[in-house]
């Protein structure tokens, strides 16, 4: 397998989504503009997101890309049947692929699920008329590139765009469409598609992995393409999972990339809102934080609010933290082995059962034999929820999957080990945690395949250390330093995913950070805020850090512990 090339990546140019200089969060997610060009910080409807396992840029992102892979192809045909009915010539499509005037019919599927909800879109639904029917699709392939491809069989890249081109979405397909659809695909030779109905699809031959070439613009890219009966392109598009969940497509034409965010009608909405405290640095929030004399989760909820009610605000803080507890309750209670040539064994069930045996609940922990018996249960919480992640189940992108468990397993130790928790402490937790996650977003990255884990794992850390002491009443200064002191620790960390599955060493590193959150937002509690090295500072080393950092211990499962520890 040939090492990527992933520290020469091109910028291309990137296509506003609003006019002037309103960004949308989904293009500022991507790094593709400057922060201070922004309307509004990356917001926790951003940052924090419900999706299937188990990972949020091989998995999450593919899948919405399938989806609006799908959508933009009945739209294109769509278009194709009304120019063919006016006698029109047909213009050229996305990416510089001519459109042909085919006039073979098209069959279009019932009860499958729409495309709107798959990709976030409003496609119009292909309409059969005896005049015109639409062209049909008659081949569908999909090209994984740099990371996608190195590791793509065992995120399941693979198994997630099919069921994006199948129209589902990662934040609501069910459990049984994510065990049985690749299946049924691969033995009846066919995707069943939105619009577009039975469309011939081989699951061994359509579906090429190329770990050896890296696009421009991003390492995680990958390229969709339907043809006619003639074999010619009907439509080719190249799509980037940046991270997080989040999807760039390329909408230029050949020798001129354009990069679009994947965006919905609602960040397009949000987008068009000016936040009223701006921020692209852990200066300026501490600024605003002194000037106004409001706390950091402060800040962020007034920047929510401007663009949304407080209460769809609290409603989904509340979703996030519901789906992560319950996602720490089914992780405790499944057994088993995990997917994959590795034959991981599940762990927290069984650390579950011994803790129980001891005190009933983990409060009990803190104050009878042991004092660092509370350690345990952190750690039985992170495990709990990235066993759960690596089997594939639905976990809260914070702000990763492979980081999926860090940020519950703070929250659960607020809930369980602090005394006064409560609901109002889980909402500044949660706001003051995107504070921060915007911040390394924004100016660093949080995808493994740019620069490594400590992008993922680092910065939940950061995350979830700044929710805690905000939760636990610190002050701006506090909470910047409790963040600075998780992600300082974590700077260098790889990621080097043994046999590309997110098991090992991921599920470990995610309770090792967990308690390494708690412990610098209880180092930043005892000190005053003033420290040496700023956020900032330690931000911008993560990400020269990760531009440094050789490729193979960047989500290529070609160097560290993935060459080093035999699979099976």
């Amino acid at each position: 397998m040939t090492a990527l090339n992933t520290n020469a990546l091109t910028a291309l140019p990137v296509v506003p989504e609003v006019d002037g200089e309103l960004i949308t969060p989904a293009a500022l997610m991507a790094g593709a503009v400057d922060p201070e060009l922004a309307s509004r910080p990356l917001s926790v409807f951003d940052l924090m997101r419900v999706g299937i396992g188990p990972s949020s840029s091989h998995t999450v992102g593919p899948m919405r890309a399938g989806a609006a892979f799908g959508a933009a192809l009945v739209r294109n045909l769509e278009r194709r049947r009304q120019a063919a009915q006016a006698g029109a010539p047909v213009q050229e499509s996305q990416n510089g692929q001519g459109v042909q005037n085919s006039q073979a019919g098209a069959a279009s599927s019932a009860g499958a699920p729409t495309q709107a909800s798959a990709a976030g879109q409003d496609p119009q639904p292909a309409q059969e008329t005896q005049e015109t029917p639409l062209p049909k699709v008659t081949r569908l392939t999909v090209e994984l590139y740099g990371s996608l491809g190195a590791t793509g069989r065992g995120h399941a890249t693979d198994r997630a765009v099919v069921m994006g081109l199948g129209g589902y979405n990662p934040k609501t397909v069910p459990q049984e469409v994510c065990a049985n659809f690749w299946d049924q695909v691969e033995a009846q030779g066919y995707v069943q598609m939105p619009g577009l109905g039975q469309v011939p699809f081989s699951t061994s031959k359509d579906i090429m992995f190329l770990p050896g070439r890296v696009l421009s613009y991003h390492v995680n890219g990958m390229t969709l393409t339907a043809y006619d009966a003639a074999g010619a392109e009907i439509l080719r598009r190249t799509y980037f999972s940046v991270g997080g969940g989040f999807v760039m497509e390329d909408v230029g034409t050949d020798g001129h990339p354009e990069i679009r965010a994947l965006a919905t009608a609602e960040t397009k909405e949000v987008s068009a809102t000016v936040a009223p405290y701006p921020f692209s640095s852990a200066n300026e929030l501490l600024a605003i934080c002194r000037r106004t004399g409001l706390r950091i989760s402060d800040v962020v909820l007034a920047n929510e609010v401007s663009a949304r009610t407080e209460q769809e605000v609290i409603d989904y803080i509340r979703l996030l933290e519901t789906t992560m507890m319950q996602c720490i309750e089914a992780g405790c209670k499944a057994q088993g082995v995990l997917p994959g040539v590795l034959g991981v064994h599940r762990r927290a069930n069984a650390l579950y059962q011994r803790l129980l045996a001891e005190e009933k609940t983990p409060a009990d922990a803190y104050c009878r034999r042991d004092p660092l018996r509370g350690m345990d249960w952190v750690n039985l919480y992170a495990l709990a929820v990235n066993e759960e992640n690596a089997a594939g189940h639905r976990v809260v992108t914070a702000p990763t999957n492979g980081s999926a468990g860090i940020m519950p397993a703070v929250l659960a130790y607020y809930r369980h080990f602090c005394p006064g928790a409560n609901d109002d402490g889980v909402r500044r937790f949660m706001l003051a945690a995107t504070a921060v996650g915007a911040l390394i977003k924004t100016n660093a990255s949080i995808a493994g395949a740019e620069v490594g884990c400590q992008g993922e794992v680092g910065s939940a850390s950061s995350m979830a250390a700044a929710g805690l002491t905000e939760a636990l009443g610190g002050t701006p200064e506090q909470v910047e330093n409790a963040a600075e002191i998780a992600m300082e620790h974590n700077l260098g960390l790889t990621c080097d995913p043994v046999g590309g599955l997110v098991q090992i060493p991921c599920i470990e590193r995610n309770a090792v950070a967990s308690v390494k959150a708690i412990n610098a937002s209880r180092m930043a509690l005892w000190g005053e805020g003033r420290h040496q090295v700023s956020l900032d500072t330690v931000i911008e080393t993560m990400r020269q850090t990760g531009e440094d950092m050789l490729s193979k211990y960047k989500e290529t499962s070609l160097g560290g512990l993935a060459v080093n520890v035999v699979e099976c």
